[in-house]
């Protein structure tokens, strides 16, 4: 019994490779949700530990990254539910989000951009953070999302309309 909870070198290893190839990209993507760094943080820790103990258990149906990201975003949601997240400041600055773009835009856009990306629904937010932020493939995002590709290419179309006219117009979505 106690060699069962006692984890393999083979999965120790995976483990730490998991950990070294995605941890920046999950703890930029919980930056985006939890707008706290050390909330996001501990998202990222409370991944990789239920990542750990389903990792015997992973079928490889999906890519890690898939895999990991979706395990981050259930993590992250049941954070911002709990009534402790909902009570505390959660302000961030576009630097803290580390955000990648094809030629740096002044920092107030940057901030505009990162501001009304967090003003996005859940639906809209999720598809454009792992498309745009993630680089996951469409076929990707809509294994993590557990939602179709086409689906995934309607809510990132009208992601852009609402980002659109929310930094033009200065609107809520």
């Amino acid at each position: 019994m106690i060699a069962e909870l006692v984890p393999s070198r083979d999965t120790e290893e995976a483990f730490n490779r998991l950990v070294s190839a995605h941890q920046e990209r999950l703890l930029r993507m919980c930056m985006m949700y939890l707008r706290d760094g050390a909330a996001a943080e501990d998202a990222v820790q409370e991944t990789f530990l239920k990542a750990y103990r389903a990792l015997p258990k992973f079928r490889g149906e999906c890519s890690e990254k898939t895999w990991l990201m979706r395990i981050a975003m259930n993590v992250c949601r049941d954070m911002a539910r709990s009534s402790w997240f909902r009570h505390t400041d959660r302000r961030i600055t576009p630097d803290d989000l580390s955000l990648p773009a094809q030629s740096d835009p002044p920092d107030d856009e940057k901030e505009a951009l990162a501001q009304a990306i967090l003003l996005l629904p859940r639906k809209y937010k999720d598809a454009l953070l792992l498309y745009y932020y993630q680089d996951m493939s469409q076929d990707e995002v809509a294994k993590a999302l557990n939602i179709s590709s086409s689906n995934v290419s309607k809510r990132l179309k009208l992601a852009r309309e609402k980002l659109r006219s929310i930094l033009e117009r200065g609107q809520n979505p």
